[in-house]
């Protein structure tokens, strides 16, 4: 008898979404070892060439004309895919999707976008009878991740399962999980232990983070953050901005013994780990990290749309506050000094432990798709895949096998 598969299925605007995927391949991994995970970015694996040269020009226009962005984000938030855009995605970028399942064979399909829920679901009208659980990424839900062929919905909080709700999902098919988390984050490090073997000094220590394409600070925000750096240790985190890494090595407020400057690194949950504050864009992904890890938080004044509303729920939940001028910093640093003398806990994490808000639990997700793939895996048979796929050629896939 074969082991149960699950693929995962993302897409690269943004980091986030790619991020939530494998960490619940490898949270599904730690609960349920025998389980076989597959996590496919699926517009890069279908279109190599196409799919990067969209991205790039996504991640452009959100770095030139965030508001360009904001608009398309709000003028759109109530409105699912409409059935053009969803046959022209099959049509033009998702054509060999069926081909990709047929092979694979899995027992449900993740999505953690919306693009490649959409058309799981196109398949799913068509006859494809395999659960399709949909993972929402941040802590609001815009109308395209709706989709009526999703078994369920797996959302961050209370608030967004009302959201779909409102939208006409019927709450039976919604379970609260949160947002997953790596293994990695699920518990946390020795403070001074990882900051001796990570080569940092054992005092304060702020993080500043900004996803995978880096972090922006306007030149007042940068002035309070060094003019710290006797007192408080900087790692800054710029992950792949390889022009503002070379620029800050480059600059005189930087070249301190307290400063560290990182690219891309895969020891986020170590970093957070040694740390005492974040200071990062209100991404859905990193946020869910600092939470797990009960990491208080400083946000960078977010884009409208759903960093906006994710900044809100954090803020409102006590986790953080926005920096709305370099005084936030300067408080916040002030309070880590004192704290440090004093060795007195800091009132967001106060916050963070004392259960007015709902409790994260950052094995929920993984647990959550356990629970919900044992009970349907006998149902979910291959003569059900072989109905759905006869008469599909494998020639537009060039006869390449797709390894689980």
């Amino acid at each position: 008898m074969r082991k149960p598969r699950v693929l995962l299925l993302s897409e690269g605007f943004g980091t986030g979404h790619t991020q939530a995927a494998h960490a619940l391949a490898h949270g599904i991994k730690k609960v349920s070892p025998h389980v076989h995970s597959r996590v496919i970015e699926l517009g890069k694996f279908l279109n190599p060439t196409v799919a990067p040269l969209i991205f790039s020009a996504y991640r452009k226009t959100l770095s030139v004309q965030p508001k360009l962005v904001s608009l398309l984000y709000r003028t759109q938030y109530n409105k699912s895919l409409n059935g053009f855009t969803k046959l022209a995605l099959h049509r033009i970028f998702y054509t060999q999707t069926a081909q990709v399942v047929s092979q694979l064979k899995p027992d449900a399909v993740i999505c953690t976008h919306p693009f490649p829920n959409a058309v799981i679901s196109r398949l799913k009208r068509q006859g494809l009878n395999i659960p399709l659980y949909t993972v929402v990424t941040d802590y609001d839900v815009h109308g395209t991740w709706i989709n009526p062929e999703v078994n369920k919905y797996l959302v961050s909080t209370p608030q967004v399962k009302a959201l779909l709700e409102i939208r006409g999902v019927d709450p039976s098919h919604i379970q609260i999980t949160g947002i997953p988390v790596h293994p990695d984050f699920w518990e946390a490090g020795d403070k001074v232990k990882l900051r001796e073997e990570m080569g940092l000094q054992n005092m304060p220590t702020a993080l500043l983070m900004g996803g995978g394409w880096g972090l922006s600070f306007d030149e007042d925000h940068m002035k309070a953050l060094t003019s710290w750096a006797d007192r408080v240790q900087l790692v800054f985190c710029l992950g792949s901005n390889e022009k503002m890494i070379a620029k800050m090595k480059e600059m005189p407020c930087f070249q301190h013994p307290n400063i560290r400057i990182l690219g891309y690194t895969r020891e986020v949950s170590k970093l957070m780990d040694v740390s005492d504050v974040l200071i990062t864009k209100p991404g859905g992904m990193t946020c869910t990290e600092a939470l797990a890890k009960g990491l208080p938080m400083l946000f960078i004044p977010p884009i409208a749309g759903q960093e906006e509303e994710n900044c809100e729920y954090f803020v409102q939940a006590g986790y953080g506050q926005v920096i709305h001028s370099a005084d936030v910093i300067t408080n916040r640093f002030r309070q880590l000094v004192e704290q440090a003398s004093t060795q007195t806990e800091s009132p967001l994490n106060v916050a963070h432990h004392s259960g007015n808000h709902s409790v994260y639990d950052p094995k929920c997700c993984a647990q959550a798709v356990h629970d919900l793939l044992f009970p349907t895996t006998a149902e979910v048979t291959t003569t059900s895949l072989e109905r759905f796929t006869a008469g599909i050629t494998a020639t537009s896939l060039s006869g390449t096998r797709i390894p689980f």
